[in-house]
């Protein structure tokens, strides 16, 4: 229930905002309508979407501009569309599967010694080239850069640098992420419907392995993820853990569509 209003007030603050901004067009209104709905909860699981012809009429659109729209909510996961029977909002994976995203907390615990974690590095700005290309947003977003270093006893244990899309988080900008890490405090406040890891060994370079007290070109595990609510892209985050110190594991199982193609 906590999960069910905190998601209803994030899509009301979500269309609060969208209120503000330019006029939006058709195609986006009628995205962001219906987005708002089932991140809201007003349309749960199993709704049936109002057919194209009643979206067509509802909003003096043509057919083709609704079949985009559903077309892309159900990229995004959000509904499902069945041939003759019509368009259902499906019923949300967790977190853990699509996509488990560790805590660093926990990891940097079972180090031993206290955690905890220090904001090296705050501002508000505009998205740059490279960061468009990180968050796939224009180029008149703003942005909330943050360098976070993370602690296991005395010993730095990962060096997080996040961009986070206060489009879609505008409550991030005046958050003082004091009791929780930047990734902790997204992970509570905004679900997420995507995610995307990229993940490449490196050197440290003189800035990181000043940041990671280690020696210069030591090798380092780097993680890239980008999260999505629906269609909006959230956060890209960067992650470099000394390699000495860390080890990836993943488990893999099966998924719905190939078990139910071997059935």
């Amino acid at each position: 229930m906590m999960e069910e209003a905190a998601s209803r007030r994030i899509a009301n603050m979500r269309v609060a905002a969208s209120a503000e901004r330019a006029p939006l067009s058709l195609h986006q209104r009628i995205l962001a309508d219906i987005e708002a709905r089932i991140l809201s909860g007003e349309w749960p699981p199993g709704y049936r979407v109002p057919f194209e012809h009643e979206l067509t009429a509802q909003y003096g659109c043509s057919r083709m501009t609704v079949s985009k729209v559903l077309t892309q909510l159900a990229k995004a996961g959000l509904v499902a569309r069945r041939r003759k029977a019509g368009t259902f909002v499906t019923r949300p994976h967790s977190q853990a599967a699509l996509l488990e995203i560790h805590d660093i907390k926990a990891e940097a615990a079972a180090l031993g010694g206290p955690y905890r974690f220090e904001i090296a590095g705050r501002r508000k700005c505009k998205i740059t080239r490279a960061d468009r290309e990180r968050l796939e947003v224009p180029a008149s977003t703003s942005a909330l850069e943050l360098t976070c270093r993370h602690f296991a006893g005395a010993q730095p244990f990962c060096l997080e640098e996040r961009l986070i899309n206060l489009t879609a988080v505008p409550e991030a900008e005046n958050e003082p992420f004091s009791e929780l890490s930047p990734g902790a405090w997204l992970v509570q406040r905004v679900p997420w419907t995507a995610a995307e890891h990229k993940i490449r060994a490196t050197g440290a370079d003189q800035r990181t392995a000043a940041a990671l007290a280690i020696v210069e070109g030591s090798p380092c595990l780097v993680i890239e993820r980008r999260t999505w609510r629906a269609i909006e892209p959230v956060t890209f985050v960067k992650l470099t853990y000394p390699a000495a110190a860390h080890e990836l594991v993943a488990r893999f199982a099966p998924s719905q569509m190939q078990e139910a193609r071997r059935g």
